[in-house]
């Protein structure tokens, strides 16, 4: 559920949008200021940078409702990000309000709101658009997958009893079949059910693997797409999720299969195998492929569930995020088809 800001909060929210989007509010003074808008956050992009401003909402996985809270939002960002893009998260900057006016980075004035203050990457750079653009080559990707795979196998172990991650695992597909069936089209939801019961039973058949890898959980990432991945150099991950920790607490396999899942549906099923192997070498992880693929099938369920969920309520845009969900279940099924039949890799 999303809980509205208080009529003054989001006066002042909407006074600030209003100042962020003039390029006479920033510092370098840009000749124009692309806006970028996600349910959290607005995303404001200059020549040189990208200010962030988290918008006064409360999800129920995530709670920005006072400028207290969203303040410790932007600090958390900050400190996570650094971990994987240090050289591209610049620090926290204020909108000021001098009493007549509101101003970015301003020498006095009272904190109306603070920002994430960011390099702007070239678009070109980002894995997705190498892949879309047919420039990505397998060099390329060396720097970002000795990147994440040192980050990964050298971030401490934080275990739990392997019952409770196997349950966990079931209940998870459970729930997104369940969120699809109550908002998908017939079809759909049939195709999510299906999907959910075949891969429940890999789940249970594969109970002593999966138990084994409760143990290598690690505080990561928790939304590894090509989007988030500069290819440099130097190379980055950025966006990491900084509003939720029970969302980074995951097996590295599969942070990695979930990037995995993405190249693939950009056409590069290629990529994972060059990040689960410098994963390996550097964690010394060597599991069997069965699991990236119960993994990816995982995942594929959850991002058809969101797909699902980002059909407005007028269902101006229903068939597009209904045709988003089903290329998701059908790279599920792909990866489960691949176990049926022995496959190594999808």
């Amino acid at each position: 559920m999303v809980a509205s800001a208080s009529a003054p909060e989001a006066g002042r929210t909407d006074e600030i949008v209003a100042l962020l989007r003039e390029p006479a509010a920033y510092p370098e003074q840009p000749e124009a200021v692309r806006v970028r808008e996600t349910h959290m956050a607005w995303v404001f992009l200059t020549d040189r940078y990208a200010y962030k401003l988290k918008k006064p909402v409360r999800l129920s996985f995530l709670d920005y409702s006072t400028p207290g809270k969203r303040r410790a939002a932007v600090e958390s960002e900050l400190r996570l990000n650094a971990r994987l893009a240090p050289w591209v998260y610049l620090g926290m900057v204020p909108v000021l309000d001098d009493g007549a006016d509101l101003r970015l980075e301003a020498a006095e004035g009272v904190p109306a709101a603070w920002l994430v203050k960011m390099r702007r990457l070239p678009d070109a750079g980002f894995l997705d658009t190498a892949i879309e653009d047919g420039t990505l080559t397998p060099g390329w990707l060396a720097e970002a997958a000795d990147l994440l795979g040192r980050f990964f196998g050298g971030q401490p172990a934080e275990p739990m009893p392997g019952e409770a991650y196997v349950s966990g695992l079931r209940r998870r597909v459970a729930e997104d079949a369940a969120a699809i069936r109550e908002s998908a089209h017939t079809s759909t939801a049939q195709r999510a059910h299906e999907l959910a019961t075949r891969l429940d039973s890999v789940i249970a058949g594969q109970r002593e693997l999966l138990g084994t890898r409760a143990s290598r959980r690690v505080d990561g990432h928790g939304d590894l797409r090509p989007e988030h991945v500069a290819l440099g150099p130097p190379a980055a991950v950025i966006d990491c999720v900084e509003f939720n920790r029970d969302f980074r607490l995951n097996d590295p396999v599969e942070e990695l299969a979930f990037l995995h899942l993405e190249a693939t549906r950009l056409g590069a099923p290629w990529v994972g195998e060059h990040f689960r192997r410098a994963y390996a070498e550097a964690a010394g992880d060597h599991p069997p492929p069965v699991l990236t693929a119960l993994y990816a099938a995982k995942r594929s369920l959850l991002r058809a569930k969101l797909a699902i969920w980002h059909i407005r309520p007028d269902g101006a845009d229903s068939a597009y995020y209904h045709d988003r969900a089903e290329t998701y279940l059908a790279l599920g099924e792909r990866f489960l088809a691949g176990l049926s039949c022995g496959s190594r890799t999808v």
